[in-house]
């Protein structure tokens, strides 16, 4: 199955676990990942990222649609899916407003039209008052998870060389 990444996944690789000086390795494995056709994340992630204005930025900028992919028709009758979820749901009126103008519902959105699985540093909360990415994804049947559960599927490793 292939990945779809959330924003907060390139923002706390950049600045914490993951920084451009000292592990490139893990921006080279997503490019790798790519090329395989298994890591990828959304236009509107990218978006976000290109608001930063940092490295993180410049990284965005140089992948195009092959990683960041735009919205398609198959992801219209996903929007409706999750739109009708968290209308539906126990969440505050402002909450759902909130969760659909960001990414977030656009991600959901896409790994449901496309049977992607869904790469965040999110949890489950029970909260009535903000939207998370996986409980969008348990009630809409999409597998979510961590990135280090992603390494750890993909057998990734990030060796120093001689």
């Amino acid at each position: 199955m292939p990945y779809l990444l959330d924003a907060n996944i390139f923002i706390q690789a950049k600045n914490l676990h993951y920084s451009f000086e000292f592990c490139p390795a893990f921006w080279e494995w997503l490019d790798v990942g790519n090329q395989k056709g298994k890591v990828f994340s959304i236009e509107k992630v990218r978006d976000e990222l290109i608001g930063g204005d940092d490295e993180l930025a410049e990284w965005a900028k140089a992948r195009g649609a092959k990683f960041f992919l735009p919205p398609d028709n198959d992801i219209v009758p996903s929007l409706a899916a999750v739109s009708t979820w968290a209308g539906n749901g126990s969440y505050e009126p402002g909450a759902v407003s909130q969760f659909l103008q960001v990414a977030d519902y656009y991600l959901v959105a896409h790994a449901l039209a496309h049977e992607f699985d869904v790469v965040t540093h999110e949890v489950v909360a029970n909260s009535v008052k903000k939207i998370k990415i996986p409980n969008a994804c348990i009630a809409l049947h999409l597998k979510s998870m961590s990135p280090y559960e992603m390494l750890r599927t993909e057998k990734a490793r990030f060796v120093l060389g001689n």
